[in-house]
């Protein structure tokens, strides 16, 4: 199992529709790492939803239910709101995420996590 982060805009798709609609395909990435990354997922793998614009958080947990085939669309389920936000400044102050690419790469929509991040961002 792999764990991953999925940058939204909650104007445009936010964590309340997720879990109103129960389900999602995530589509609407063009950067070919994103898209790369959305290729390399498998169905259980986990997710954290965050939310970029004004809120700039971590709100969620879903699953993938469906991996990308070649056109690089994943289905994905919620499964937990978190207990809090989990913001940007936090994740960019803890030595955790010192080089990766949710800070390094702060447009990547698509973003890898390692175990011990996973764990950091969703308190698991």
């Amino acid at each position: 199992m792999a764990y991953w982060l999925l940058k939204t805009e909650p104007s445009e798709y936010s964590w309340d529709r997720l879990e109103k609609d129960g389900k999602a395909t995530w589509d609407g990435v063009s950067n070919p790492v994103a898209v790369k990354n959305l290729k390399a997922m498998q169905a259980g793998d986990e997710v954290v939803v965050y939310h970029t614009g004004d809120v700039k958080a971590a709100v969620g947990v879903a699953q993938v239910t469906r991996p990308a085939p070649s056109d690089g669309l994943v289905e994905i389920e919620p499964r937990r709101k978190l207990a809090r936000p989990v913001t940007l400044a936090e994740l960019k102050a803890d030595k955790l995420f010192g080089d990766s690419p949710l800070v390094r790469q702060g447009r990547l929509s698509v973003v890898p996590l390692t175990g011990a991040q996973w764990k950091r961002v969703t308190g698991a």
